[in-house]
C-alpha cells in the first residue's frame, strides 16, 4: 500500500457565509478524493466544519464563544457533516469511517489508533474522516485546531503528503503574490496574517505551526485552494497551484 494523502479541509471551504454546509463545495471535494483513491492512493480526510454545519439549528449568527454553545453545534454538525460525506462517497463506491479524537488519542492510545486507521486504508474501498471530538472535548485534552490535528494525523500514519486545503491559493508574499516553494519557514512567517473566517478557528498562523510540526516529522506538506478541488490530483503528482514545504 503506497503512503497515505492526508487532506485537510477547512470550515471556510466546506460551509457558506451563514455557516451551512455548501453543497456544490463537498460534492467537488468528494468528487477529487474519489479520483485521487481511484488512482491507487490511500487518502485520510481530515474534516473541520462540523461547528459551522451545526450553528444554523442554533440560529447562530458567528461562531460561538461558550464551550457549551460550541459543543452543541458540534454535536449537530457533525452528523450532519458524517452524512453527507457517507451518501456522497456512496456514488463512488466508497465508504467512510468516522474517527473522533482528542489530544489524549495521541499518546498512549496512538499505536491504537494507527493500527485501526491502516487497518481501514487496508481495505482499499474505506475513506476514514477524522475531526477532533469537539462536543465532548475540554481545553486539556484539545489538539487545537484541525491544522495540527492533521500534522498529528500525518505523523502517526507515517504520510507521504499532508495538503492542507483552505480559502486562498496557498502562502502570499506581501504583493499577493503566491509563493510557491518554501525550504526555510522562518524566511516566511513575516507574510502571515492572523484572521481567520468567523465559523473557524484557524487562519494561516495555525497552518505555519502544522506545516512546521509535519516537516519535521518528514511530510511534505502543500497549502491549497479547497475551491479548487480538481486539482488535487496533480497537487498530488508534484504540479498544480500549491505552496509546498519540503521537509
Amino acid at each position: 500500500m503506497k503512503k497515505p494523502i492526508v487532506i485537510k479541509i477547512g470550515t471556510g471551504v466546506l460551509t457558506r457565509e451563514n455557516g451551512t454546509l455548501d453543497g456544490e463545495s463537498l460534492v467537488r471535494l468528494v468528487t477529487a478524493v474519489s479520483a485521487l483513491k481511484a488512482k491507487g492512493h490511500a487518502c485520510v480526510v481530515v474534516s473541520s466544519g462540523a461547528v459551522g454545519a451545526g450553528v444554523s439549528a442554533l440560529s447562530l449568527k458567528a461562531y460561538p464563544d461558550d464551550v457549551e454553545t460550541r459543543q452543541a453545534a458540534a454535536a449537530i454538525g457533525q452528523a450532519r457533516l458524517i452524512q453527507r460525506y457517507q451518501a456522497l462517497f456512496e456514488q463512488f463506491d466508497f465508504d467512510v469511517a468516522q474517527l473522533l479524537l482528542t489530544g489524549s488519542d495521541f499518546g498512549e492510545n496512538g499505536e491504537r489508533i494507527s493500527a485501526t486507521m491502516n487497518r481501514l486504508l487496508q481495505e482499499g474501498d474505506i475513506i476514514p474522516i477524522v475531526n477532533e471530538n469537539d462536543s465532548v472535548a475540554i481545553e486539556e485534552l484539545r489538539v487545537g485546531d484541525n491544522d495540527m490535528l492533521s500534522a498529528r494525523v500525518a505523523e502517526l500514519l507515517k504520510a507521504q503528503t499532508l495538503i492542507l486545503l483552505t480559502t486562498v491559493d496557498g502562502l502570499l508574499d506581501q504583493n499577493g503574490e503566491l509563493i510557491r516553494s518554501v525550504g526555510n519557514l522562518d524566511e516566511v512567517k513575516g507574510h502571515v496574517r492572523s484572521e481567520s473566517g468567523k465559523f473557524s478557528i484557524g487562519g494561516m498562523a495555525s497552518k505555519l505551526e502544522a506545516v512546521q510540526y509535519a516537516t519535521q516529522c518528514g511530510v511534505e506538506v502543500l497549502i491549497a485552494n479547497g475551491r479548487e478541488p480538481e486539482q488535487l490530483s496533480k497537487l498530488v503528482d508534484g504540479a498544480g497551484k500549491a505552496t509546498r514545504f519540503s521537509c
